[in-house]
């Protein structure tokens, strides 16, 4: 497989705790962020002339306007790097897709023994699929997570394929999955402006509208004998501007990422991509504090 992958890419570096994988994107893959079924374009942000941009250590950023999906700042928007968790985004995208909310899944025993953070699932458990989506959402469940790949692809190899298939289909040029954890791998990652690109998509689904805004509760089995306490991850939400999600990251070779969207107080959204940042938070502060006071819509 890494023969295959290096056949593929011609240039691969790791540096910082990272892997990147330091290939272009394709001119279509370039700015603005957008997908055609997305969101009707709107009028682009005009950028103050006094405007400087801010200072940022992660090893890539990136600030969208959620709106027209113009781009108002960038840092190696196009380098490939480790995502962790950030690729729950796209497992529960597939599993809201191509699943049914009600569905009772069945929690394998390999499920139930992942590794990292977990809402801690029991072998055997029946759960709601409504309810593993919740757990990935909110808690960033590992376990839940391979849960629902098995439950959607009958196995998870079958499932990030799915997960695969459906980046070509949204444009996602520079990013592959390996897992539908995030954990560590050479063949899973991505790239600010791919996940600027996919918060924007995955954003569009009620469903993950209403969880990544939960700070905290309690998911239970479908019998209701067994339950898990979800408690956010996002130590931006209710706490800084109008924080409206959505996703962290965190591995030793991913470091610290977060994808977010925030609004000011007249209805302006943007995303913002942070990737192996020292201070994934503070960063994303930012961020978007600059972008609200440097861009006039």
């Amino acid at each position: 497989m890494l023969t295959y992958f290096l056949q593929l890419y011609a240039a691969v570096s790791i540096g910082t705790g990272n892997i990147a994988i330091d290939t272009p994107a394709p001119e279509s893959a370039k700015s603005p962020v957008s997908y055609e079924e997305t969101l009707p374009s709107s009028s682009i942000p005009v950028k103050k002339e006094y405007a400087v941009a801010p200072v940022i250590e992660a090893r890539a950023a990136i600030i969208v306007d959620f709106d027209s999906g113009s781009v108002l700042y960038e840092k190696n928007p196009d380098t490939k790097l480790q995502i962790a968790s950030i690729t729950k985004l796209m497992t529960a995208i597939i599993a809201l897709e191509e699943g049914n909310l009600d569905d009772s899944v069945y929690v394998s025993s390999k499920a139930a023994q992942t590794e990292g953070s977990k809402v801690w699932l029991y072998s055997g458990e029946e759960i709601t699929l409504r309810n593993l989506l919740l757990a990935i959402l909110i808690h960033s469940g590992n376990d839940a997570a391979v849960a629902v790949a098995e439950h959607i692809g009958g196995d998870v190899p079958t499932f990030v394929q799915k997960m695969n298939d459906k980046t070509k289909k949204i444009g996602l040029y520079s990013t592959h999955y390996e897992n539908p954890v995030g954990f560590d791998a050479l063949e899973n990652y991505s790239t600010v402006r791919d996940l600027a690109l996919l918060a924007r998509y995955a954003y569009r689904k009620a469903f993950i509208r209403d969880a990544v805004i939960i700070p905290s509760m309690s998911i239970s089995s479908v019998d209701g004998s067994l339950s898990h306490d979800l408690e956010t991850t996002n130590d931006l939400l209710e706490g800084f501007m109008n924080v409206l999600g959505l996703k962290t990251g965190h591995t030793e070779l991913a470091g610290l990422s977060f994808v977010s969207i925030i609004e000011n107080d007249n209805g302006n959204k943007i995303i913002t991509v942070v990737l192996n940042s020292p201070a994934r938070f503070t960063e994303t502060k930012r961020l978007a504090s600059w972008a609200f006071k440097s861009y006039i819509w």
